[in-house]
């Protein structure tokens, strides 16, 4: 495992960097000034989209890029460090056409998606021309196990009817979300496989029955692209709108969380370099009790413990982006839940560690660090809260323990002449 980064990343580091911090940054306040307005999304979006583009800096996040598809081919373990930098300003990621979830769903339709409904929905979404959301998530069922799911999808004639109620789905309130890609049963018999009941199909937004019944806030803060409720009431699509086969919904909603679960990562490890700087410029600036803030001893040990937790975390989700790029999703799972509990959890732990140097204006807008710390705790919650992950990780270390029951037993045998007395 070698994570230096070749000279093609370093070169992509520096400048998708450059980038950011010559365009994305000081359009920060244009940007936040229209979305607090309701004019969303903001102009200044498709101005930067059209230079990054320009630039060639688009599309990073797909292995499998096509040389006829807009973008630059690039392995999760290259990608990883451009969504760190991205993860700096929490809307950045978009300007490269990186952004959640459509990175995902466009993953998902490179890989299963037929020619008419790869001409229809992926190639304006690997352009930037529109959104997408991916609903799953429901509010009656306990959505963590995804086979209990309970929105129908059931054949009828040359059509797919959709029922049900689906909520924090992501991006729904962007006037440009075209496409909901909807995971519901398809097979509603009680004795089937309970990982093959499920299907995925394409629902425009414009389809009727399809209800935007809400933007949920969370923690109190209101997301302009959304964190949507959504309501099908008899929606009824064409089966050709099936997104590969029926009873492959759960194999196809698997597939698609390895990798997004690494760029959710590292931009949050973007965001806690982001909060760690900001801390310790803060506590060089400020001084109380006649010293530095950073000579007391307490928020030297929160700045030296953040750097090195940091550092920690960021090692392990390269390590899960290198497996992954080795030998596929499968094998990097118990690496992959692991750091899906490892970063949200670093995340608000270096970030209430530079709220509390800030002091009271670490509450408030003035700085990011109060919606960044809200953001690392509702990943405690996106793409599977953390004690899934952790039954999931412990499950797989007494498979392992299992397979190898008594091989340590000759560490626990004590010394012949105490085993005599």
């Amino acid at each position: 495992m070698d994570f230096a980064y070749s000279p093609k990343v370093e070169d992509l580091r520096a400048r998708v960097r450059r980038f950011l911090d010559e365009e994305i940054v000081p359009a920060h306040r244009e940007w936040a000034r229209e979305a607090e307005a309701g004019v969303y999304p903001p102009a200044v979006m498709e101005r930067l989209k059209a230079k990054a583009k320009g630039k060639g800096l688009w599309n990073f996040f797909l292995p499998a890029l096509r040389d006829d598809e807009p973008g630059t081919r690039l392995t999760n373990l290259e990608y990883a460090p451009l969504a760190e930098i991205m993860g700096r300003v929490f809307w950045a990621s978009e300007i490269f056409n990186c952004n959640a979830p459509d990175t995902g769903n466009m993953e998902l339709l490179h890989m299963f998606a037929n020619t008419e409904q790869r001409a229809q929905w992926l190639e304006p979404l690997l352009e930037g021309e529109i959104r997408s959301c991916f609903a799953m998530t429901e509010p009656d069922v306990a959505s963590s196990d995804a086979t209990n799911i309970q929105t129908t999808i059931l054949r009828d004639g040359n059509d797919y009817v959709v029922n049900g109620r689906k909520w924090f789905i992501t991006g729904a309130a962007d006037p440009r979300c075209k496409l909901a890609i909807v995971l519901g049963v398809s097979d509603t018999s009680p004795e089937s496989d309970p990982h093959r009941r499920h299907s995925m199909v394409l629902v425009p937004m414009d389809t009727p029955g399809l209800t935007v019944v809400r933007n949920i806030p969370i923690m109190h803060h209101v997301a302009p692209e959304g964190h949507c409720e959504l309501v099908f009431r008899n929606v009824r699509v064409p089966a050709a709108n099936l997104l590969h086969e029926e009873g492959a919904g759960f194999a196809l909603a698997q597939a698609r969380l390895g990798p997004g679960r690494i760029h959710h990562c590292m931009r949050s490890i973007g965001q806690c370099e982001l909060a760690l700087e900001l801390a310790c410029a803060r506590a060089m600036e400020r001084k109380t009790f006649g010293k530095h803030l950073y000579e007391h001893g307490q928020v030297a040990e929160w700045i030296a413990l953040s750097r090195m937790e940091i550092d920690q975390a960021r090692l392990y989700v390269l390590r899960a982006a290198w497996l992954i790029d080795r030998e596929g999703n499968r094998a990097a799972r118990n690496e992959v839940s692991a750091i899906k509990v490892i970063v949200p959890r670093l995340q608000t732990t270096v970030i209430d560690r530079a709220i509390q140097i800030f002091g009271a204006m670490g509450l408030t807008p003035d700085t990011p660090l109060a919606f960044l710390w809200t953001w690392g705790r509702a990943l405690r919650f996106i793409d599977g809260p953390d004690e899934v992950h952790i039954r999931s990780v412990a499950r797989r270390e007494i498979k392992r323990a299992g397979e190898s029951l008594g091989a340590s037993a000759a560490y626990l045998t004590p010394p012949e002449d105490l085993a005599a007395e």
